[in-house]
């Protein structure tokens, strides 16, 4: 490259300027509309005298967040457990007024269950459990020997942090809002041309078995990533509520059509390798239309619906050729191969017609007709961790009580309400030592700054105006931290630290003893958090918790194979791609952990779907009783594999499937259900697949480079 070239290359100090400026925006909008919440706040608080304003501000900075859509439901949320938190405070305060122990033993479980639910959900359903344990804290604790004024305590409380979610959630909606759906269209528009470019290009024969595998991993991040997206935006927006419905249709369709996907392209795989070129050849001559049809500019913007005549045509010529590829089996193995190939073939272009229509209907102006299909999107929660979690944070709060009994600390109760803030805060995050840690840090900081400025700034000037001149400088730096991906959780930290040791009120207090004092207990809540994560690590993240959720995982086979028909598809891939993705944020990509996590997901997709449509099937035929038997017998023996993997039980399912397969094998009228066995057959004798290692030793086949 000559220098001419380099300089061109090279951006000018003005677009450089005009670039950096543009990044920025956001970040600074951000900061203007988080100190505009807090100030109104504040003056509301103080004009309408409420006690502890500072109740209130904290509230702002709590749910502050960037677009209008995130603070809407985490407002929405955080209203419900501030209800739920004040009525248990209420009842706690009732139920030992005078008995201290059996007092701050109940809170302290309360609030360990509140945290062990936070860890049940990774969206912000998980603030409605913090803020229930949170409440209950901070209207029961200040009330321990007054009991009689535990409704009063409640009511201000209730109106302090309704007063800071209602005045946050209105400048967030006001003030150049930024709304979730545009983010919600771009990513649901970006979903669907990546998958019908990959399926065009497989359907070309352009796509290795590692390649699906990498997809694999990202239309399970897209899954997760609308769905989280979707249960958000209904917040902010009327239009996003009446689509709501279609959204979770057409990931749930998403989610069907690329599990088809992955099914066929094993089976050619395995047909290739186990050379039957006949029935493969065959199959990829059967669905080369598709190829053609999806060649359609999706990327440039083009809407769905121009790929909906073209699905149909294709599905046309895909009937048409059916009958000549079939004749050209030469025997009833390869016949048997292409009937089974061919029902994956046709399932999968309807499922993807589905898809299409479904998004078409999204991308419309107006939006017609109502759900056909109601469908709903399942967590995979374990259980034993939030336990774990539950028990972590009762356990502290109870040390902390004793603590407080045995030394009759005035600041006690500031300890305690600190740290049951962060125990349910940090209860569900991946590295809770680290975020106490940087968060703790991002305190200290705030704890400094508000110092300077209760006794070196404000004693000098008079009046809200004068007080928001003196603090929002200070303020700003943590606000301007949290907007920051590198300095978030110190600027959480900074802000919390800041807001809570100022103590805004009407009738400022400038008591240097007090404010060390309360500092010092609200840095010891901190570190007996800590210490609490280090002593009982979270299970978020540990090898333990990955082995559960892998045990999980395979669980969903069992689940496929016994459960209710009746909206089972739905329930199977969304609880499947849930875990998948949580194991996903917890392995290091590319490690050996990961590999054989992609390995047990692509199986257990692939498996269990077959073994959905198989019970599907099966239940619109009537069955000779005794082949009913063997199918129903072979089901649970595959299940039973998932569950307990090893040679002895892998052998058991390949006899008990092998005993079905010739049961029905001849009979045209149960070829439906033999396609679904020969499928179940040739995943159980791939060498490649994860149940490799269960099967007697052979030589690894040489991998195919085509997929489907």
């Amino acid at each position: 490259m000559s220098v001419t070239d380099v300089q061109a290359a090279t951006p000018g100090t003005r677009e450089v300027i005009v670039t950096t400026l543009r990044e920025e925006t956001t970040t600074w909008l951000f900061v203007v509309k988080s100190l505009l919440a807090f100030y109104i706040t504040a003056w509301l608080a103080m004009r309408l005298a409420l006690p502890q304003p500072s109740t209130a501000v904290l509230t702002t900075i709590i749910v502050a967040n960037r677009q209008t859509g995130m603070v809407l439901a985490k407002s929405f949320y955080r209203a419900i457990g501030t209800l739920v938190g004040a009525l248990a405070g209420f009842m706690i305060v009732a139920l030992f007024p005078q008995e201290r122990v059996l007092f701050l033993s109940a809170l302290s479980l309360w609030i360990g269950a509140c945290a062990g639910g936070a860890t049940l959900y990774r969206n912000f359903k998980s603030y409605a459990f913090v803020l229930a344990g949170y409440t209950a804290a901070i209207v029961a604790l200040p009330v321990i020997n007054s009991p009689l004024e535990v409704f009063n305590s409640g009511v201000w409380r209730l109106s302090e942090v309704l007063l800071g979610l209602a005045v946050s959630g209105a400048v967030s909606d006001v003030v150049f809002p930024s709304r979730i759906r545009d983010d919600l269209r771009r990513l649901c528009r970006a979903q669907f041309a990546n998958f019908i470019d990959f399926v065009q290009r497989a359907m070309s024969g352009k796509v290795a078995r590692a390649d699906i595998e990498n997809a694999h991993l990202r239309f399970v991040r897209d899954a997760v990533a609308v769905e989280d997206l979707r249960s958000t935006v209904i917040f902010e927006d009327p239009e996003a509520r009446a689509r709501s419905g279609h959204m979770l249709l057409l990931n749930q369709r998403f989610m069907a059509t690329s599990t088809t996907l992955q099914t066929l392209h094993h089976l050619i795989n395995r047909l290739k390798r186990r050379g039957h070129e006949i029935a493969a050849n065959a199959l990829i001559e059967l669905y080369r239309p598709l190829a053609g049809a999806l060649d359609a500019p999706i990327e440039g913007g083009a809407a769905a619906r121009v790929l909906l005549p073209r699905l149909d045509s294709a599905r046309q010529a895909i009937r048409e050729r059916k009958a000549a590829l079939r004749a050209e089996m030469i025997s009833a193995y390869d016949m048997l191969d292409f009937d089974t190939g061919a029902t994956l073939v046709d399932r999968f272009v309807d499922e993807l017609y589905a898809y299409a229509e479904t998004a078409s209907a999204l991308q419309a102006p107006r939006l017609f007709g109502t759900v056909a299909e109601r469908v709903r999107f399942e967590r995979g929660n374990d259980f034993l961790g939030a336990g774990l979690a539950m028990l972590r944070t009762a356990l502290t709060m109870g040390v902390l009580s004793l603590f407080w009994i045995v030394s009759a600390w005035p600041s006690g109760s500031s300890t305690m309400l600190l740290a049951t803030v962060f125990a349910g805060l940090f209860a569900s995050a991946p590295n809770p030592t680290q975020w106490v840690q940087h968060t703790s840090l991002g305190f200290l900081a705030g704890m400094c700054a508000s110092f300077i400025c209760q006794f070196f700034v404000l004693p000098l000037m008079d009046g809200f105006g004068l007080l928001v001149a003196g603090s929002a400088p200070f303020l700003m730096i943590g606000m301007a931290m949290m907007a920051w991906p590198l300095t978030a959780r110190a600027g959480v930290g900074y802000c919390m630290g800041f807001a809570l040791t100022l103590a805004m009120r009407n009738e400022m207090s400038y008591d240097v003893v007090f404010f060390l004092n309360d500092s010092l207990a609200q840095l010891a809540g901190l570190a007996a958090v800590g210490a609490a994560f280090l002593l009982i690590p979270s299970a978020i993240g540990s090898p333990w918790l990955r082995r559960r959720q892998l045990e999980r995982l395979r669980r969903q086979v069992r689940l496929a194979a016994t459960a209710p028909l009746p909206g089972l598809r739905a329930r199977f891939e969304s609880v499947n791609h849930d875990l998948f993705g949580q194991i996903v944020a917890q392995t290091e990509r590319g490690s050996q952990a990961s590999r054989s996590l992609v390995a047990w997901t692509l199986s257990v997709h692939e498996v269990g779907r077959t073994l959905i449509e198989l019970r599907n099937d099966m239940a619109g035929r009537p069955l000779p009783e005794d082949v009913r038997e063997a199918v129903e017998r072979t089901i649970d023996a595959i299940a039973q594999l998932y569950e307990h993997p090893d040679t002895a039980t892998y052998a058991y399912a390949r006899d008990a499937l092998a005993a079905a397969t010739a049961m029905i094998d001849g009979d045209e009228a149960m070829s439906p259900l033999l396609s679904h066995l020969h499928v179940l057959r040739l995943a159980m004798l791939d060498e490649q697949s994860v149940l490799g290692a269960y099967m007697q030793a052979h030589p690894n086949a040489q991998g195919v480079a085509h997929a489907t």
